[in-house]
């Protein structure tokens, strides 16, 4: 078996046609674009893409197996060079109980499974020409039909505000909403890392995933994990979030939680971060605040330690935040080493410097091995690196 990288949380920002998915992502985050950015630039083996549902995505994908540019695999997938796709989908609940909005990611194991799932869509979304979009069924009928089809069920960024599993402030259990039997995964958010999220007994059972959540192509890749598999396809993949003959995450890569956009408190209308207990901003007056996923997590803490062993979870930076590495410098860099992936894990300290000013090459290897300062972020500003 062998060691592969995978980021399970890519958007479509346009279709070819031109016409919007995820109406918040770059246009230039088209289908083909992704798949070359992902073989070719960040040398990402697996990649989820999560708008696969949309019709039009799905005569594409046909369209590529047909010229022979992508070719679908006996244990489920698409390989593009490179890079294997992992036919995905991102909806939206809103049960019944007003226990919503939460966004859950969907994989199906063929082209066909996932024509299937758009169908049975169709008439349960408003516009299955977008992303994200609000299903009108309860969760549970949801996890059913998705293993109905043989996919994954996997709970969203399950902390960030707003739309996720804990995140909305109403949920206190996954038992609320879903069928805890039928959930192969939860993704952890930007925001949260191991540590933070093993605070809550009731997902020690569960494989964490960490993923990019892409809105544009250079965000690919900015976390992703590692897995231990027979070759890069969807059969593996399931095997390894089962924990199945040898099939494993050996690492999470992810930013510091404190880089995220939403670990701290913050003022909805300034930004400015509250000190505990204030009620009112003390630079704009307002009342309202976007709570952190720090905050949210200290509520729903229980205190049970996890007995499960977890693989290691490291604060990697992506090379884009690295201070001083501009976008030239890191064309220069792929077109020596390759893959950002090379660049990250594989190439020498000595090399790096043979082309690099020493203060950058120092960048990178603390990001290498998760030793980078940084402040922390919130109300949907980004932290940042401060120094190593």
């Amino acid at each position: 078996m062998n060691r592969y990288f995978a980021d399970l949380h890519i958007h479509i920002g346009r279709t070819k046609s031109g016409r919007p998915v995820k109406i918040t992502a770059s246009k230039s985050l088209t289908l083909e674009n992704i798949l070359v950015e992902a073989s070719e630039h960040k040398g990402i083996d697996i990649i989820g893409i999560i708008d696969c549902h949309v019709p039009e995505v799905i005569l594409t994908l046909n369209h590529l197996i047909e010229t022979g540019d992508c070719v679908e695999l006996e244990g489920g997938g698409i390989r593009f060079k490179q890079t294997t796709l992992i036919l995905g989908s991102e909806l939206e609940i809103y049960d019944h109980a007003c226990k919503g909005p939460i966004h859950v990611l969907v994989f199906m194991p063929t082209l066909q499974k996932m024509q299937d799932f758009s169908t049975w869509l169709s008439s349960r979304l408003t516009n299955i020409t977008l992303s994200s979009q609000r299903i009108y069924e309860d969760g549970e009928t949801l996890q059913k039909k998705v293993k109905d089809l043989g996919g994954l069920f996997i709970p969203a960024h399950i902390f960030t505000p707003h739309k996720s599993l804990y995140g909305s402030g109403v949920v206190k259990s996954l038992q609320e909403v879903f069928d805890y039997r039928l959930i192969d995964a939860v993704e952890l958010g930007l925001s949260s890392d191991t540590r933070m999220a093993d605070q809550i007994a009731e997902l020690h059972s569960y494989p964490f995933i960490t993923n990019s959540d892409a809105h544009s192509l250079p965000k690919i890749a900015r976390e992703y994990q590692e897995l231990f598999l027979n070759e890069p396809s969807y059969v593996e993949l399931k095997k390894a979030l089962g924990n199945e003959g040898g099939r494993k995450i050996t690492a999470n890569y992810g930013l510091n939680p404190y880089l995220g956009k939403y670990y701290e408190t913050t003022c909805e209308k300034c930004g400015t971060k509250p000190v505990p207990g204030q009620a009112q901003c003390e630079k704009c007056g307002s009342i309202r605040f976007t709570k952190g996923v720090s905050k949210r997590l200290k509520e729903l803490a229980n205190g049970v330690e996890n007995q499960y062993k977890r693989p290691p979870y490291i604060h990697q930076v992506p090379l884009q935040f690295i201070p001083g590495l501009g976008p030239k410098t890191l064309v220069k860099l792929k077109d020596l080493f390759g893959t950002e992936m090379n660049i990250l894990h594989e190439v020498p300290k000595e090399a790096l410097e043979n082309v690099l000013p020493e203060k950058i090459v120092t960048y990178i290897i603390a990001a290498r091995e998760g030793k980078l300062q940084v402040t922390s972020g919130g109300g949907g500003t980004y932290g940042k690196v401060t120094g190593i």
